[in-house]
């Protein structure tokens, strides 16, 4: 059990991370002429030099406050953890979205020890909303203020909203399984990136469904 102090004291450098992040990303969103690397081999996985910059923005951070932490980002070399402590970041989830000009792209930042994860952040600097669970916590920050998380009660599937990012959500028969349980939803959105797992922490839809993750 860490402290209250030391608790405190991670909740600080995830905030840090994000502010950070949301600097390095904003330079970028809506700008002209943006372009992307793809990383893909028949499909398109772009990164962009805000990917980059905000994943180095976060990782100068933790070189200076955890330097003994590990961290595992998608854009760079995974650093091994000499604390048991890791920080796992998605410098831009939505990468897509984020080329559109869309704003359900997000900054993804979570800490985990060998049990598992400890605390987490998604944040989305356009709209300046950031969500935050653990150590006891659950919170969004944003225009309206700081307001507790909590999910919807219960539901019959014929009355929950279910959301996913792409129609084809993976794999061929990842698809057929998720348009069979689309079927008995009553309402079924895409393009929801990161920014859909908020609005489920937000109780504003059911469940989200995805495939081919990775821990970032």
């Amino acid at each position: 059990m860490r402290s209250q102090a030391e608790q405190q004291d991670l909740i600080a450098v995830a905030a840090e991370l994000a502010m950070a992040a949301r600097l390095a990303t904003l330079r970028h969103f809506r700008s002209a002429g943006l372009s992307a690397d793809n990383k893909g081999s028949g499909n398109f996985d772009p990164v962009t030099i805000a990917d980059r910059e905000s994943e180095d923005a976060m990782r100068a951070i933790l070189d200076k406050r955890r330097p003994n932490d590990g961290i595992l980002g998608e854009e760079r070399k995974a650093k091994a953890s000499q604390s048991g402590l890791t920080w796992v970041l998605d410098p831009i989830d939505g990468t897509k979205a984020f080329l559109a000009g869309l704003p359900t792209w997000g900054v993804l930042i979570a800490l985990s020890d060998e049990n598992g994860p400890l605390y987490g952040v998604i944040d989305q600097p356009y709209i300046q909303e950031r969500f935050e669970g653990g150590f006891g916590r659950a919170v969004v920050k944003g225009p309206m203020g700081e307001v507790p998380l909590k999910t919807r009660a219960a539901r019959p599937l014929d009355e929950a909203t279910i959301m996913t990012t792409f129609p084809e959500v993976g794999s061929e028969l990842d698809g057929q399984a998720f348009h069979r349980l689309a079927k008995s939803c009553r309402l079924t959105r895409y393009g929801g990136d990161c920014y859909a797992y908020a609005m489920v922490a937000a109780g504003q839809i059911d469940l989200v469904v995805e495939a081919g993750l990775q821990a970032y």
